[in-house]
């Protein structure tokens, strides 16, 4: 099978170039029309790694889109985030009717030395995965188009000592729009949502029930998100908007319903207990016990045993 080339892509130029675009009217920052994008390839994929900000709002995408190892399903008014530094990989399908949108790109650089540039890994929606790309009612599409235009009519009427600032003030009300477009996601995409925590309870339950928790102990957030096939930014959000608890929230809330079934039920030592739930000290499994449910193992049987 012939290794298909992979490109670098570490300007706003060298994007231009392999989208087929005109150059950009500023070195660092660019509104690209999604229309007017014709990849200069003869091969049906592409795949590339930037070292670009992409914010896209894309509609009629024919094709599969990956990001890293996720997969983005486009749909109309869908929004997708890519970081720098990333593989993207793009599968090319001529369609019937030509895709459109918008394209925010931008260099790290753009924003260097500025607020943005410290709080923009607090968006955790350039790490979610494809099932949770961010989708649009019609008049969020229009609040977003809107700030697209504003961004581009800042570079294109000339830069000046203002222009960075303003643009950067634009971004940042772009962002925050978008999170609280995912905030509106979590709770309206109910049935996904708790399709997703009854597959955390499913994989919780299987975990402390098998030999993995003697072997590896208590599983990371890290764990989970990879065994479901999400983000672990995305779990944690998801969990945090639905139930006000982190993902380490509910490990600890799953471990201590455990030692409760094994507390009432068994004769097991309060240390093979802990052992048991993936504790190399039974000190450490008591702590957590007792700061969870203000009794220690020891007087939570007593006092059920009692009643």
């Amino acid at each position: 099978m012939k290794n298909r080339k992979l490109y670098t892509i570490d300007t706003l130029s060298e994007f231009h170039t392999l989208a087929g675009l005109p150059k950009p009217q500023h070195p660092l920052i660019s509104v690209v029309d999604y229309s007017r994008v014709e990849y200069q390839i003869e091969e049906p994929e592409i795949s590339w790694i930037q070292n670009l900000y992409f914010i896209g709002l894309k509609r009629y995408i024919h094709g599969k889109f990956y990001y890293g190892q996720s997969e983005y399903d486009f749909d109309e008014g869908l929004v997708s985030f890519i970081a720098p530094r990333q593989l993207v990989r793009l599968n090319i399908i001529k369609p019937e009717v030509k895709p459109s949108g918008f394209i925010l790109a931008f260099h790290p650089d753009f924003i260097w030395n500025t607020p943005l540039a410290k709080t923009i890994q607090n968006y955790k929606f350039f790490g979610y995965d494809v099932n949770e790309a961010l989708f649009l009612s019609e008049k969020e599409e229009e609040i977003l188009i809107g700030l697209f235009k504003n961004i581009e009519q800042e570079y294109r009427s000339g830069i000046d000592q203002f222009t960075q600032n303003i643009i950067i003030s634009q971004i940042e009300v772009l962002l925050n729009y978008c999170e609280r477009f995912y905030q509106r996601q979590f709770i309206t995409r109910k049935k996904s949502n708790h399709q997703i925590l009854t597959q955390l309870e499913n994989y919780l339950d299987e975990y402390f029930d098998s030999e993995t928790i003697l072997n590896k102990g208590l599983p990371t957030a890290n764990d989970i998100a990879k065994a479901m096939n999400i983000s672990t930014n995305y779990l944690g959000s998801l969990l945090k908007s639905l139930t006000g608890q982190t993902t380490q929230q509910h490990i600890h809330g799953k471990l201590i319903e455990k030692a409760k079934e094994k507390l009432s039920t068994t004769s097991l030592s309060v240390s093979e207990i802990a052992y048991e739930l993936g504790f190399e000290h039974s000190q450490s499994f008591s702590k957590l016990f007792k700061a969870k449910t203000e009794v220690s193992p020891l007087e939570f049987r007593k006092s059920f045993l009692n009643d």
